[in-house]
């Protein structure tokens, strides 16, 4: 659980220099709100933690629920750009730049690893969101290259628990793996401009029998998710959010250990959670 006064780390320190020799862990971060990206709470203060704490590392591949399309493609600009993917946010969330480089022959590793699976080089995409929302936190001088891959929209879970397994060699190589997504993700029920509720008890529920389930290693259970129950139902309207977690948990290698480095809900329905493996 983040501590109320994790707050109070600053924003000014500045992640360890050294490259990562040995193996990077995988993290999945609850990524929220947009206005994330500008807050200073104990959820962004975590990431920051999380940026210092953890390996600096060579690049970073990331998957975000925002980019939910038709196929698996792969972000190769040399430049991605900084893509504000919503609406009715203040103008200053619009003004946020992410200027961090992209990272060509990490893509081109992605689509070998990833082979016989068709992977499209994308240069139209850049980093949305549920990236820099995060990253800007955890990385905030945008030094280390960034590669973003698709979620395909049209694929079952367990197609992308099989992805994040066939990417796990990348954190050997010096390759963050970053999911953002939310475990509970339900607009419907989210407390916009209200006053923030106490986590609805369904929330709750799935969230600490999912955290249970991981640290058992029972994966099959995450990935079948619609059978856990109506909480599963409401926890996950749609798949987009839980997706990126999969890819995390399938770069799990062997018995490594899971933690939660971040813990909350916000709204009453988004969970906030952060899984580390690794």
């Amino acid at each position: 659980m983040v501590s109320e006064d994790a707050g109070d780390v600053s924003s000014s320190i500045v992640c360890s220099g050294r490259l990562n020799t040995g193996m990077l862990p995988a993290i999945f971060f609850g990524h929220g709100n947009p206005m994330n990206a500008l807050a200073e709470n104990v959820y962004t203060a975590a990431w920051r933690r999380i940026g210092i704490e953890t390996p600096k590392p060579k690049a970073i591949l990331s998957i975000s629920a925002h980019w939910f399309v038709p196929g698996t493609g792969v972000t190769i600009s040399t430049l991605p750009r900084t893509i504000h993917d919503f609406d009715g946010f203040p103008p200053e969330l619009y003004q946020v730049q992410y200027p961090a480089p992209g990272d060509p022959d990490l893509a081109r590793r992605v689509q070998k690893l990833l082979q016989p699976l068709p992977v499209q080089f994308d240069t139209a995409w850049g980093l949305d969101h549920g990236t820099w929302s995060v990253l800007c936190h955890a990385y905030p001088h945008a030094d280390i290259p960034v590669v973003q891959i698709s979620i395909d929209e049209g694929k079952p879970a367990e197609f992308h628990f099989e992805v994040g397994r066939k990417l796990a060699p990348l954190r050997e190589e010096g390759v963050l793996i970053v999911g953002s997504g939310n475990l509970v993700h339900n607009l419907h029920t989210y407390a916009w401009g209200r006053h923030m509720p106490d986590p609805y008890d369904w929330a709750l529920r799935f969230e600490e029998r999912a955290k249970e389930l991981m640290l058992g290693g029972d994966d099959q259970a995450l990935i079948g998710y619609e059978r856990l129950g109506p909480e599963a139902l409401l926890a996950i309207p749609t798949p987009d959010h839980y997706l990126p977690m999969l890819y995390v948990l399938g770069a799990r290698q062997g018995g490594e250990a899971i933690t939660f480095p971040v813990e909350g809900v916000d709204g009453g329905s988004i969970s906030m959670l952060s899984i580390r493996v690794g």
